[in-house]
């Protein structure tokens, strides 16, 4: 048996283990399930959403859509800036202290401001996403460009590079790998920002049912949109680290 294969069978069992103790401490009152749900209930409350009466789609599709759109838009417009700062080293030095400023505002604390700018829809949301995303991604950008190998530097000056060429074959690809961990935390982030904006006031999305059910204490769903939220963080995160394999294969 390889060693992939055990290390499955032993997630499996933790799991189903877990799944097994809780749902027989919530039976037997052990544990309150008005508190902590129970699995049962869980795994009822998704079906009712996603197969019989298929409630949660259009909520799944909203905050999923918030979040691809909030990434793009900030994962671009960070990048650019980055690269922007890596030719203007002057540029970056005069903008680093209102963009420090800027980054350490609590955004979800300006949910209501947006939510004041963009209305209850889904713009208000990308907002949110964005101005995460943004200063996670620029971050990487900056710190993979400010990583290049000094030595490569000077090598291809000694060689007559250009500074074109040296930018955009040197110091751009020795910074992608970088930039790669920025863009698969900005995604995550993305994906926080929107349901945690959904979370204060929204129309539609996943946010917004979780603060519905939290209100009625209805912990089944609470438990089951908590629980298909982490899978879709580590959906995420399996695509985007599968996507750096495949993309960076040269390294």
């Amino acid at each position: 048996m390889n060693k992939w294969l055990r290390l499955s069978l032993a997630h499996g069992l933790f799991i189903v283990s877990f799944i097994a103790v809780w749902e027989i401490a919530s039976a037997y009152k052990l544990l309150d399930p008005t508190f902590f749900g129970r699995p049962s209930g869980i795994v009822a409350y998704l079906w009712r959403g996603f197969v019989s009466e298929r409630t949660l789609w259009n909520d799944l599709f909203y905050t999923v859509l918030a979040a691809t759109i909030a990434f793009w838009a900030g994962s671009i417009a960070a990048v650019c800036v980055g690269l922007l700062f890596a030719m203007l080293p002057r540029l970056h030095r005069a903008c680093e202290p209102y963009l420090t400023l800027l980054n350490a505002m609590p955004r979800i604390a300006l949910a209501p401001l947006f939510l004041l700018w963009f209305g209850l829809g889904i713009g208000s949301k990308i907002a949110v996403a964005v101005s995460l995303t943004f200063f996670i991604v620029l971050s990487s950008t900056v710190a993979g460009i400010r990583g290049v190998n000094s030595d490569h530097l000077v090598l291809s000056r000694a060689l007559g590079a250009t500074p074109s060429q040296i930018f955009f074959k040197v110091t751009l690809p020795s910074a992608v790998p970088i930039i790669f961990s920025g863009l698969r935390l900005g995604l995550v982030y993305a994906l926080l920002g929107v349901v945690g904006a959904e979370l204060i006031a929204a129309e539609h999305g996943l946010g917004q049912v979780l603060a519905y059910l939290q209100s009625t204490f209805d912990m089944d769903g609470v438990m089951a949109l908590l629980f298909l939220l982490a899978m879709l963080g580590l959906s995420i995160t399996f695509v985007m680290n599968w996507l750096e394999r495949r993309l960076l294969v040269w390294q």
